[in-house]
């Protein structure tokens, strides 16, 4: 793989527009060879000439105070940074011997080059390319000396709360209190009782003595010094422990100072005056107490309940930071390289030496010189290694640096195999009913108004799932970090492929149940159906459900919790805070109205209807009627009070406005739902038509303008946004035609359009196979409107709630 393509394919997707610009720096490069190639002076891609060549040992370390994460200062960059400050100069002359620039660094400009060959035929092309190389470099500095900067405050932060945990640990295992005079005693007993081998194996190996009392008077510094990166690397167990009895051996026979004794003393316990426990959990009954302003609960309550709470959301943090380091680190690398291999192109196309001076700067700049973030990561593997994975530092690294999942060849297959058999069933399906004339038969009305209705249920989740796996394929391909967006845990966010696999099956079983249920003759005697078949949709719907809250870890457990989750948090809005997953699932059950009337007359058809005759009486129920009505409004007014609480939350209008648009939208479905009952009155009729338009309009309004991002008649893309992903601009106008043309595909309801080859059944089916192709291009577009907003914040993490909260006071007076 070429260079280009591998550094866009590890870039940070929000963080994209602070890399370096490699390709428009390949683009000034090729304009220097369209001018040598011009003036007949062009060297050859291979030619020119190259310049180049457990116990006491394990609470002793979870009960001292915290060392803390932030560096000393004054060890913070590698090499002479006064080679940077006075500048770099070449004497250049028009051959390839010496240099041809001259750069330094200005404190208002940052960096700049001054091209000693720009009187050259050709030498403004060169000019250029030093002009937006500077720009480049100055702009890649600049972010990444602002980022170190951030991580460096959280670290900071992350210090203060490691030292609350530490003292929380203290107090719970503690509750009454722990002197150091018992600890010490504690201490002593142990000594003596390993002294007598510590004696013999000083008298049998003296060189192991003297080694030994070497390394436990290292390890004693490092813990005083408590800065150290080599303190931060922990050994094994057993070694850990073989340290932490050198000590007491050492400190006992040699009588360590008093201030080697107080540096393994546990965390002092007076922080925990400074700090309130910082409950972010969202729950109704949070909800209901902040609504009546009930004062919150902020005593520590020193549990074991409590403590593991707060070890889970540090560790949480810490997994946060710590991905954060990575990519920084990444991104220091990545643009260093960038840099290297764009000189070596400059060098190869003009045969100068440039490579050399402008990487000797670029290495003791603050990109190629700092190392605080490599020290950093140190202290925060040797802390969550040491305080959350029981020393074990396999374990902990695993967590801290998952491996990526790789796509095995059993799943493509599976996804294929599941595919072809849909494939066939359809067609088997086809056949039978047109070899057997089945639709002509007496029983093909009684067979659409029932069976059709319980089938089509599947037919829209197994659209939805396979319209969701397309798309995570364009969002992955136009790098959208959807799996960001949505908060999935990291290495569980499933691909377009396990989709496919999961709505395939789902679409198998299903249509095996309508092969086995194709039977449309009744027993003439007893006019009864076989009761084994009819029950065959009942039995698979209750399967899906089982599989779907089976607490078990296979099939995609995390996925199916994570949805159970998002769909409580919609059907009990608004007693709990919206996030992003909530509010787009509930649009997508906005879409699902007929998949969730589907499920009303499973429960009617099997619960009061007699199903061994097939016989449909759930229309004539005055409570099925009104449970239309319900049924169908329950997305709407979860969205509906999901932005109300967001407009009383965040006080923003817009919310407002977008809760209006699903009010006006309740209206429509409740008249036209109205309209479908009292078949033949205009007056609802002419009542479902303007309550439809106007919904259809605003909202149409609002997928342009608000989700999308479009129709900007400022934007450099004319009626578009300025950024977009898609490079075909015709694609979103394309969108916007589709989006309205199938937004008014209800006027079906209204207008009653009539077709002699297609039953009423089967066109509701149709028209909300539509609306459901509708919202996956919505989500499309809708996703990717969030994602540029991300990247223009440079928005790469979500905050995570922290456990302490400490008071303002204290810190201003620190």
């Amino acid at each position: 793989m070429k260079f280009g393509k591998e550094f866009s394919s590890q870039m940070v997707p929000e963080w994209q527009q602070a890399y370096m610009d490699y390709d428009y720096l390949k683009t000034l490069l090729k304009e220097i060879i369209r001018f040598k190639l011009r003036t007949n002076n062009a060297p050859t891609r291979g030619g020119g000439k190259n310049h180049h060549g457990g116990g006491l040992n394990r609470k002793m370390t979870l009960y001292r105070a915290f060392s803390g994460l932030v560096s000393t200062p004054g060890r913070h960059r590698r090499g002479n940074p006064h080679d940077v400050e006075e500048g770099i100069q070449l004497t250049g002359t028009t051959t390839t011997t010496s240099g041809p620039i001259l750069v330094n660094n200005t404190a208002d400009r940052g960096y700049e080059t001054t091209f000693l060959m720009a009187a050259e035929e050709g030498g403004e092309y060169e000019l250029v390319f030093f002009r937006r190389l500077d720009d480049e470099f100055n702009k890649v500095n600049k972010f990444y000396k602002e980022k170190v900067e951030e991580v460096l405050k959280e670290a900071m932060v992350l210090d203060k709360q490691m030292d609350a945990l530490i003292a929380f640990r203290v107090k719970v295992e503690n509750p009454e209190g722990w002197g150091w005079d018992e600890r010490a005693v504690e201490i002593t007993r142990l000594a003596s009782d390993i002294s007598t081998s510590a004696a013999a194996i000083s008298a049998s190996t003296p060189a192991g003595a003297k080694s030994m009392k070497v390394r436990s008077q290292a390890h004693m510094e490092a813990i005083q010094e408590g800065g150290s990166s080599k303190a931060g690397q922990l050994e094994d167990d057993d070694e850990e422990e073989e340290e932490v009895q050198a000590e007491i051996v050492a400190s006992v026979s040699t009588g360590a100072s008093t201030t080697r004794m107080r540096a393994a003393r546990p965390a002092p316990l007076d922080v925990l005056d400074r700090v309130t426990i910082n409950n972010t959990k969202e729950t109704p009954r949070s909800t209901i107490k902040r609504v009546l302003q009930v004062s919150k609960q902020t005593d520590l309550k020193f549990s074991r309940e409590n403590l593991m709470k707060v070890e889970e959301k540090l560790r949480s943090a810490f997994i946060v930071f710590y991905q954060k380091l990575r990519l920084l680190k990444s991104y220091s690398f990545l643009n260093v390289l960038a840099f290297s291999k764009v000189l070596k192109k400059y060098d190869k196309i003009t045969s100068r030496d440039a490579t050399k001076p402008y990487m000797k700067v670029v290495d003791s700049s603050y990109l190629g010189s700092s190392d605080e973030v490599v020290r950093l990561m140190e202290r925060v593997e040797a802390t969550f290694i040491k305080h959350f994975a029981n020393a074990n530092r396999t374990k902990g690294m695993n967590i801290l640096r998952p491996k990526a999942k790789r796509e095995r060849h059993r799943l493509t297959f599976s996804t294929g195999f599941t595919a072809g058999c849909v494939f066939s069933l359809i067609v088997a399906l086809a056949a039978i009913i047109r070899t057997r004339n089945l639709l002509q038969e007496e029983g093909q009305k009684q067979y659409m108004n029932t069976m059709f209705p319980l089938y089509s249920f599947f037919g829209f989740i197994v659209l939805h799932m396979i319209i969701y796996a397309a798309n995570i394929y364009y969002w992955r391909r136009y790098k959208v970090n959807y799996s960001f967006i949505f908060g999935f845990k990291q290495g569980t966010e499933l691909g377009y492929r396990q989709v496919l696999l999961v709505g395939f099956s789902i679409g198998v079983f299903a249509l095996l149940c309508v092969l086995a249920n194709l039977d449309m003759e009744a027993n003439p005697k007893t006019k009864d159906y076989k009761t084994f078949t009819e029950l065959l949709p009942l039995f698979l719907l209750l399967a899906m459900f089982v599989v779907l809250i089976l607490p078990f870890n296979f099939f995609y457990r995390s996925s199916r919790f994570f949805f159970l989750t998002c769909l409580f948090h919609c059907l009990a809005a608004p007693l709990y805070k919206v996030t992003l997953p909530d509010f787009f699932l509930g649009d997508q059950l906005t879409s699902q109205v007929q998949a969730l009337r589907s499920i009303e007359f499973y429960i009617c058809y099997y619960g009061w209807g007699d199903f061994r005759h097939r016989q449909n009486t759930c229309n004539k129920s005055s409570v099925y009627n009104t449970f239309l009505f319900i049924v169908a409004v329950i997305p709407y007014a979860s969205r509906l009070l999901q932005c109300l609480r967001r407009l009383f939350e965040e006080k923003n209008p817009e919310q407002g406005w977008n809760g209006l648009k699903y009010f006006l939208t309740i209206v429509a479905v409740c008249l036209r739902t109205a309209y479908s009952i009292q078949k033949g009155q205009i007056a609802w009729r002419v009542l479902a038509a303007i309550s439809s338009a106007a919904a259809a309009i605003f909202s149409t309004y609002w997928d342009f303008i608000h989700d999308w991002g479009l129709l900007n008649r400022t934007s450099k893309n004319r009626w578009l946004r300025d950024k977009l992903l898609i490079p075909q601009k015709k694609v979103y106008f394309i969108a916007m035609i589709l989006n309205v043309l199938l937004r008014f595909a209800w006027i079906q309801t209204i207008l009653d359009f009539n077709f002699s080859f297609m039953h009423r059944q089967t066109m509701v089916t149709v028209v909300a196979s539509l609306e459901i192709i509708r919202r996956g291009i919505w989500n499309f577009f809708r996703l990717e409107n969030e994602h540029l907003n991300n990247v223009g914040k440079y928005r790469a993490f979500k905050s995570v709630p922290l456990p302490f909260n400490y008071d303002e006071d204290e810190d201003k007076d620190d």
